[in-house]
C-alpha cells in the first residue's frame, strides 16, 4: 500500500484534508463563493470535497478541480454523481502548473497544498493566473504559534508565525477579507481523526497486507503530533482579494 492510499484512508472519517471543521468551511466558502452563479476551481482539490460541498451549496455554481492523483480523482466523480452534481463539476488530471482553461475563475481555492506549489506565495501567483477581476482566493496553510522545535520543523517544514504570514500576502498584493485560525479542537480533532482511523484499519484486520504498516504508520504520526509540534504548529485559512485589479 502506498503512501496515497494510506493517506485516502486516514481521511475516511475527516475529508476535509485539513484541521477544519464543518461550520468553519462553510462560512468561509460561503464569503468566498460571493456569486450564486460562480465559476469554482480547486487547484490541488484531491477528492475535491471542499468543490463539493460549494455545488451543493449553490444549485448554480460551476466548479473544476485540478490534481494529479487519479485515484483522488475517481473518488470526487463518484461522490459527485451519488450527490447529484456530476454534470457541474470538472476534473483535470494535470499539474497545477500545466492548468489552462479557456477561461477564468470567480473563486480559487487551495487549502493544504501549498507543498505542491512550493509555498505559499508560489501557490498564490497559481491562484492570481486563474482568478477573474473581483475574485476571492480561498487559500489555506501551516504557521508557528510559538517557536518551533527542531523535531517540528524536520518534520512539517519552515514557517512563519501568523502575523509574518498575513504581512508576506499583503505585501504580495492581496487584501485579506475573511479568515479563520483553526481552534484548537479543530486541530486535535483533525490528528485523531487521521491517525485513530488508520489505527483502527489496522486492528480489524490483523495478518492481512498493509495492516501492520498502517499501525506502525499511525503510532509513527501520532508521536510526531504529540511530541513534535502540538504544541506551536497551527492553521491560518485567508479569504483573499487582490489588493489592485
Amino acid at each position: 500500500m502506498d503512501h496515497e492510499q494510506f493517506s485516502a484512508l486516514a481521511h475516511t472519517s475527516h475529508p476535509i484534508k485539513a484541521p477544519l471543521d464543518d461550520l468553519s468551511v462553510r462560512r468561509l466558502l460561503g464569503r468566498a463563493v460571493a456569486r450564486p452563479d460562480a465559476r469554482v476551481l480547486d487547484l490541488g482539490c484531491g477528492t475535491a470535497e471542499w468543490l463539493l460541498r460549494a455545488l451543493t451549496a449553490h444549485p448554480d455554481v460551476l466548479a473544476e478541480g485540478v490534481d494529479v492523483s487519479e485515484t483522488a480523482l475517481a473518488t470526487a466523480r463518484e461522490r459527485a454523481a451519488d450527490l447529484g452534481v456530476g454534470d457541474r463539476l470538472a476534473l483535470h488530471r494535470t499539474p497545477a502548473a500545466d492548468f489552462a482553461p479557456p477561461h477564468r475563475f470567480d473563486t480559487v481555492l487551495s487549502v493544504g497544498s501549498s507543498h505542491a506549489f512550493g509555498g505559499l506565495l508560489p501557490t498564490l501567483a497559481a491562484a492570481r493566473a486563474h482568478l477573474a477581476p473581483g475574485g476571492s482566493v480561498l487559500v489555506g496553510d501551516g504557521f508557528w504559534q510559538r517557536p518551533p522545535t527542531p523535531e517540528g520543523v524536520a518534520i512539517l517544514g519552515d514557517f512563519d508565525d501568523l502575523a509574518t504570514t498575513v504581512d508576506r500576502v499583503v505585501a504580495d498584493g492581496w487584501t485579506p477579507v475573511d479568515g479563520h485560525v483553526s481552534s484548537r479542537q479543530e486541530l486535535d480533532a483533525y490528528e485523531w481523526a487521521c491517525w485513530g482511523t488508520l489505527a483502527a484499519w489496522g486492528l480489524d484486520r490483523p495478518g492481512t497486507p498493509g495492516a501492520a504498516d498502517a499501525l506502525a504508520r499511525s503510532t509513527a504520526r501520532l508521536g510526531e503530533w504529540l511530541h513534535g509540534y502540538r504544541d506551536t504548529w497551527g492553521f491560518v485559512t485567508l479569504v483573499l482579494r487582490r489588493t489592485s485589479e
